[in-house]
């Protein structure tokens, strides 16, 4: 699969399916090595989805220096310039969701429906868990913590009563990842973190005026109902829908990628 030069760094990306054009940001960590991703969901028969590594994680550039929400904007955009694409449908997820919506503010006419998962506006709208808070836990550390925030049902009581379920999502979110020990691996990670510290659409959001789908998980510790809801009470028209899961609802609830490609499809324009 091609990368592209994009000013500093060589951005790896895949396009693939046919259909309305729909490019997918994807969230902290994401590297599209690890599977399932995008192109493994019920999206992958009905779109032409253009999905890559940003800066920092997968097989894209690592630099060892500050990123800023602008400069993963500017990232999609010359993204979208080299695969000859104006105008898309955009679905962020997560940290992916926070570029989505920068993007949408800078870039508002290359932008044909947006939906926003689980993810947070920043400012005034509340920010999503603080990960950079934690650079000097332990792996399984980590993985608990993730684990704990993803559904806020899975609190101790849950996990008392459910040992075994929790030991083996342990082991699920330890096992090795792929580009495990990879030159700038752990810098890459730690500077896509720290580029969500100041990230802030709060006020700029009323700016965009265009169709948007917010979607959440009901027990989302990581970009909680209140973010999603601040998010669409400052964008005019926006809908908002809550569904059956945690941070990553959308594969424990069916019914989330029926509405999100009803969502895209309502609007025929590529």
């Amino acid at each position: 699969m091609p990368t592209a030069r994009i000013r500093d760094i060589d951005i790896y990306y895949e396009l693939k399916g046919r259909g309305p054009r729909l490019l997918s940001i994807s969230g902290t960590g994401a590297d599209l090595r690890n599977r399932p991703n995008v192109f493994d969901s019920p999206l992958a028969g009905q779109f032409e989805i253009l999905a890559f590594d940003q800066r920092g994680l997968g097989q894209t550039s690592r630099p060892d220096i500050p990123y800023t929400m602008a400069d993963y904007a500017l990232d999609v955009a010359e993204l979208l310039d080299t695969v000859s694409w104006d105008k898309c449908h955009i679905i962020g997820v997560s940290f992916g969701g926070m570029v989505a919506q920068e993007f949408a503010i800078r870039y508002q006419s290359c932008v044909s429906r947006l939906v926003l998962c689980c993810t947070s506006s920043g400012g005034a709208g509340g920010h999503s868990y603080p990960f950079h808070e934690h650079d000097d836990v332990t792996v399984d550390g980590m993985s608990s913590i993730f684990l704990a925030t993803n559904d806020t049902r899975h609190d101790d009581q849950w996990r008392k009563e459910n040992p075994e379920v929790f030991a083996a999502q342990l082991a699920l979110r330890s096992m090795q990842s792929a580009g495990e020990g990879e030159p700038n691996r752990e810098v890459g990670a730690r500077r896509q973190l720290e580029a969500r510290i100041d990230h802030d659409t709060f006020d700029r959001l009323k700016q965009i005026k265009l169709p948007v789908l917010i979607a959440g998980g009901r027990y989302d510790g990581i970009a909680p109902q209140a973010n999603l809801q601040a998010i669409h009470d400052q964008i005019v028209g926006s809908r908002l829908s809550f569904y059956e899961g945690g941070h990553d609802f959308y594969n424990t609830d069916p019914v989330a990628y029926t509405d999100i490609s009803k969502f895209i499809n309502e609007h025929a324009e590529q």
